[in-house]
């Protein structure tokens, strides 16, 4: 599946001068390693979409139960996405959920390529920026094993009952699978 990957990106950029590449996916299937080994091979930048979920006043009942609605696409459009456009270097703030507040400001400097990797990248007000759409698939037992062997007894029983059927609602919606460029089971 890397080599797939690796030559699509390569003939993007062959034809562009920037490339925007969504990795998106279900919880535990290999969006962040993927994304580093490509990274690595590339020599790009990674922003994560975690870094952009919600602040505790965002997370209205409504927000919440809107699919997709519990990442913050409207500051990750105007903090990440316009600025790419424009071509500019930038930063933005990642959240960071354990403490609760942004941490340093981290600084993306323009490249050929740039990834975007987590769940939620592929929302649809972010869709038609990128160039290239993957989504990172695994089975139900294989994610239950690696949620667990991840995050641990507790965070797997909250993953099993809030994270995975919120993106479960979100694929769904927006037929987010079926659209992407590529559909790979990651293991």
């Amino acid at each position: 599946m890397l080599n797939q990957i690796k030559q699509k990106v390569t003939t993007l950029i062959e034809e562009k001068p920037q490339v925007l590449l969504a990795i998106d996916g279900r919880c535990a299937a290999g969006k962040t390693t993927l994304a580093q080994k490509l990274a690595e091979i590339f020599s790009c930048p990674v922003i994560h979409m975690d870094d952009f979920f919600l602040r505790p006043e965002q997370r209205t009942k409504e927000r919440l139960e809107t699919p997709g609605g519990n990442v913050d696409h409207e500051r990750f459009l105007e903090e990440v996405m316009t600025p790419l456009r424009e071509r500019k270097g930038f930063s933005y703030r990642p959240f960071d959920c354990h403490s609760q507040q942004f941490k340093e400001p981290v600084r993306i400097s323009q490249g050929t390529l740039i990834i975007v990797e987590g769940s939620y990248s592929c929302h649809p007000s972010l869709w038609d920026h990128y160039d290239l759409r993957i989504f990172l698939d695994v089975t139900e037992e294989e994610q239950r094993k690696r949620i667990l062997k991840r995050n641990g007894e507790v965070a797997a029983k909250i993953f099993q009952e809030k994270w995975i059927p919120m993106e479960e609602k979100y694929f769904e919606q927006f037929h987010i699978r079926e659209k992407c460029d590529i559909i790979k089971e990651y293991y």
